[in-house]
């Protein structure tokens, strides 16, 4: 199991996502909460069950608000884990 790596740089995040097979998204119905386009996510359609609750975005609007709300990726390298979090 290898360790986690936590980065802000867009193309090492977008070309990890895209590796995985993962997609920009939002959790659908949080976009009210006042932080803008809503929960990210970074998902992974063909290793869920249930697409319902998000939003594929473009890559442009999920970086914008990334950097808006100044979070970094937590993830694995060579695996499917990732959480954003705040960057300090």
């Amino acid at each position: 199991m290898s360790e986690s790596k936590k980065t802000t740089d867009k193309k090492e995040i977008k070309e990890w996502a895209e590796k995985h097979g993962g997609v920009p998204c939002v959790i659908k119905g949080t976009e009210s909460d006042g932080s803008g386009e809503g929960v990210l996510r970074i998902h992974f359609p063909e290793k869920s069950d249930s697409n319902d609750s998000f939003e594929e975005i473009s890559w442009d609007e999920f970086f914008e608000e990334f950097e808006n709300s100044k979070l970094a990726l937590l993830h694995d390298p060579s695996g499917n884990f990732n959480k954003l979090v705040k960057r300090d």
